[in-house]
């Protein structure tokens, strides 16, 4: 347990009473500075751009590139007073919105749902808000963090409101698919480069990408409906947005399903390219043969 987490858990109990406007100002200065001296993780972020911006301008990937260190900053800050302030204040500052009867199903509903939610900054914003609206079990997948007093504080934050379990992703898939037989939410988030094992290449933004193709599994072995969670961090808070279930998902090809996770990704991507998790390295799992792209 080091000082330095204590120190930064306390600073995040400290900051939770602030004005949204106060902290959400000194995340956009964080952020600016953190793009000025993080520079292997700037370096990151602008060839992720690059490789799937290719038409955009420099110009425009930088300013992408800026912006999306402010909203890396502001979102973690954001911490604060989801995991720490009064229930009433954080229910003011999120705001669910999209497709009715997806949402009536996830507040009421008793069939198996995994909620397909990309890496947005705002997606633990938008798992406090569903848990805060559902008395239904639900469960997200975890990564147990290296320091054991951060994993708690993690952990706690997101288990906060509702009857949610985090699991841990060496479990394996024997509690997701119990939990999504007897009727539960599954909050899922597949769109990351975990390696080789476990995981196919298909295309993102047209570069072949090591995806795990969890979502199609999931929801054929589980029996489950999937319905998107787009989360977009607004000045009055974030807005979740439950847009309409998938239709004819999933078939079995696991392959074909997993394409089009990213293909529809990417359609939310281009809505808000900054808001998108740029920061980690989605291309740092490479074909055999192929170079390194960082």
């Amino acid at each position: 347990m080091s000082l330095g987490s204590r120190l930064g858990i306390g600073f995040m109990r400290v900051i939770a009473p602030l004005p949204l406007p106060l902290v959400r100002g000194f995340g956009a200065f964080l952020g600016r500075i953190l793009h000025t001296v993080a520079v292997p993780r700037r370096r990151v972020v602008d060839t992720n751009l690059a490789v799937c911006f290719p038409e955009k301008s420099e110009a425009e990937r930088r300013a992408i590139a800026r912006e999306t260190f402010v909203y890396v900053a502001q979102s973690w800050l954001d911490r604060s007073w989801l995991w720490h302030a009064p229930e009433k204040v954080v229910a003011s500052r999120l705001k669910v919105v999209g497709a009715a009867s997806e949402i009536r199903e996830i507040a009421d509903g008793d069939e198996p749902m995994i909620l397909f939610a990309p890496h947005f900054y705002g997606l633990d914003a938008a798992a406090t808000a569903l848990t805060m609206h559902t008395a239904r079990p639900s469960a997200t997948i975890y990564t147990t963090q290296r320091d054991p007093m951060v994993d708690a504080w993690i952990r706690e934050g997101r288990t906060r409101f509702g009857d949610v379990a985090a699991l841990n992703r060496v479990d394996g898939i024997k509690p997701v698919l119990q939990g999504l037989r007897k009727g539960g939410l599954l909050y899922l988030l597949p769109d990351m480069d975990f390696g080789r094992d476990q995981t196919i290449f298909v295309p993102f933004y047209g570069v072949q990408a090591a995806t795990v193709p969890s979502l199609s599994r999931f929801a054929r072995l589980g029996k489950a409906k999937v319905v998107p969670v787009v989360s977009k961090l607004t000045p009055g808070g974030y807005e979740i947005e439950i847009l309409p279930t998938w239709q004819n998902f999933p078939t079995d090809d696991v392959e074909a399903d997993t394409t089009l996770m990213n293909t529809r990704l990417q359609g939310y991507i281009d809505t808000m390219p900054a808001q998108y998790y740029w920061v980690h390295r989605r291309f740092k799992t490479r074909p055999e043969g192929e170079a390194p792209i960082y």
